[in-house]
């Protein structure tokens, strides 16, 4: 069984338009800064920064949750994928997106949490603010 991190951070959008934005190639691209060809569909596969990191939309709670599976090219061959849960919560001025990132690599944790907020974190904040 890998590692699993958590983390949060609010955003001043309302939980449907970083739903859609989250599953938006070109709106992906946007708020991490990293190219994206993702769509909004189950069973559909994506990749991110050149594909460094692939995986599939598992499951989609519309403006609420997406799971995905999800690996990069740092992952040993043998490893299984892990699991992304992408959770929108609405909350008094805006949403509360929480990460939880299951069955990475053991070790790997550290590397990911900072991955996850110098790469969505940070961009996302610029991002989010800016358009409002």
């Amino acid at each position: 069984m890998g590692e699993t991190i958590k983390l949060s951070m609010k955003l001043p959008v309302t939980p449907r338009e970083l739903y859609e934005a989250w599953l938006d190639a070109e709106k992906h691209a946007a708020f991490t800064g990293l190219n994206a060809d993702i769509e909004r569909r189950v069973g559909s596969k994506f990749t991110v920064c050149d594909g460094y990191i692939t995986g599939e939309n598992l499951k989609l709670y519309r403006f609420n949750k997406i799971i995905q599976s999800w690996r990069t090219t740092d992952f040993p061959e043998e490893a299984e994928d892990s699991t992304v849960t992408i959770e929108l919560e609405q909350i008094k001025d805006g949403t509360k997106l929480t990460i939880l990132h299951e069955n990475l690599p053991e070790g790997d944790g550290k590397k990911y949490r900072q991955d996850w907020r110098e790469h969505y974190f940070k961009p996302m904040k610029v991002y989010f603010s800016e358009e409002k």
